[in-house]
């Protein structure tokens, strides 16, 4: 299955990682997070945006081939993980 969007062409079957994160900002300098954590710490980070992470790397390596789908809201990023859903279920 190939998933399209925001001009990528992602091999679902390819995929060996998938998962959301946020990005946040804290005392100057920004991370990738999970959204729980995000979700936590609200109130002592800004949260600059939302990713939905695929990796194509084996699961033993460090993941070094990746696409990250960027998201302003996190209403964005749930609706992209629901049309993969969709394609892989």
């Amino acid at each position: 299955m190939i998933y399209h969007s925001q001009g990528y062409e992602i091999d679902l079957s390819k995929t060996t990682r998938l998962y959301p994160a946020a990005t946040v900002n804290a005392a100057g300098e920004s991370a990738q997070v999970s959204l729980e954590w995000a979700e936590l710490k609200q109130d002592v980070i800004k949260i600059a945006s939302y990713v939905l992470v695929f990796d194509f790397d084996p699961l033993e390596e460090v993941p070094k081939n990746r696409i990250e789908l960027l998201f302003e809201s996190k209403e964005e990023l749930i609706e992209a993980m629901r049309e993969v859903s969709q394609l892989i279920t």
